[in-house]
C-alpha cells in the first residue's frame, strides 16, 4: 500500500505495542485491489466512477458513456441495462472514487493538472469548483415554487414517446464517405417527423448534402412529412421488435431527370 505505516508514536513507551500491532495487520500488495478499483474498459484506475444500477458494475463515466453509444448492454456481465436510453441507469460511485484517490495519493492531482492543461491548451476557461448547495428551502416555499412552474417544465409523458431502432441497411455504389450510426436506439417525440430522423442521421453520419437518405418502415418508403407517432399507428404490431420502432434507412444517389 502506498499509505504511511501505522502506528508511529512519539513516546518510546508505547512504541512497542503500536510495532507489535502493525505487524498482525497483514500488508496486501496493490494490485490484488485492482479489479476493484480499475475500469474495465480503459483498465486504468476509476475516473468518475460510475455505476451500473442494474448489475452494479463500475466504469470510468467518459469509458461507459462512450460504449453506451453502439450499445445497450454492461460490457462485463452483457445484461442489457435499458432498452432505449442505458445512461437512465447509471449512477455516480462517490464512495468509491473516495477510495480510490485515498489508495492513489498521486491520482486525484494528476487528473486535475490534466484537466486544467486541457483547457488551457484550447484557450479555454478552466471550470469552476462547483458551489456549494444551499440549505433546502422550507416545505411550505417548495410548494409554491412547484406550483409556479409552467407546464413547459415537466417532461413529456411516456405514452406521448416513441422509441426508434435505426437499422442501416447500406450504401449506393458511389457513397463511401460516410461515418457508421453509434447511436441506433433513440427515444423521440412521437410528433417528430421522418424529416427529423433524416436530419438526425445525416448529422450523426456526417452524410454529403448530395447524399439522399431513404426511410423505410415494414414494406412502405416513407414520406417526410410522416409523423412517428401516426406511422407506429398505422402499421401496427408488425414493425415493432420489443416496443420499439424500426425504421430500416439506405443511402442513394439522387435520381438523374
Amino acid at each position: 500500500m502506498l499509505s504511511p505505516p501505522f502506528g508511529r508514536r512519539s513516546h518510546e513507551g508505547s512504541a512497542n505495542i503500536s510495532d507489535s500491532d502493525s505487524e498482525d495487520e497483514p500488508q496486501l500488495p496493490l494490485n490484488q485491489f485492482y479489479p476493484y478499483i480499475c475500469c474495465g474498459l480503459c483498465c486504468g484506475f476509476l475516473i468518475d466512477a460510475t455505476t451500473i444500477t442494474e448489475c452494479l458494475h463500475t466504469f470510468c463515466k467518459s469509458c461507459i458513456v462512450k460504449h453506451f453509444f453502439y450499445s445497450n448492454r454492461c460490457p462485463t456481465c452483457s445484461i442489457v441495462v435499458h432498452q432505449t436510453q442505458p445512461l437512465y441507469n447509471i449512477r455516480p460511485d462517490r464512495q468509491l472514487q473516495d477510495i480510490v484517490y485515498k489508495m492513489i495519493p498521486y491520482l486525484e492531482e494528476s487528473e486535475k493538472e490534466q484537466m486544467c492543461n486541457f483547457y488551457k491548451e484550447r484557450g479555454l476557461e478552466v471550470p469552476k469548483p462547483a458551489v456549494a448547495v444551499s440549505p433546502p428551502a422550507p416545505a411550505v416555499m417548495r410548494r409554491q415554487k412547484k406550483d409556479n412552474v409552467p407546464p413547459s417544465m415537466f417532461t413529456i409523458p411516456p405514452e406521448l414517446d416513441v422509441s426508434l431502432l435505426l437499422e442501416f441497411v447500406g450504401a449506393e455504389d458511389g457513397i463511401n464517405d460516410y461515418k457508421p450510426l453509434e447511436r441506433r436506439y433513440v427515444r423521440v417525440s412521437g410528433e417528430a417527423t421522418v424529416r427529423h430522423v433524416e436530419l438526425f442521421i445525416r448529422r450523426k453520419m456526417e452524410l454529403s448534402p448530395s447524399c439522399q437518405v431513404d426511410v423505410v418502415c415494414g414494406d412502405h418508403l416513407l414520406d417526410h412529412y410522416q409523423s412517428l407517432k401516426d406511422i407506429q399507428n398505422s402499421v401496427g404490431e408488425d414493425a415493432l421488435q420489443d416496443g420499439l420502432l424500426v425504421l430500416h434507412f439506405g443511402l442513394v444517389l439522387p435520381s438523374q431527370s
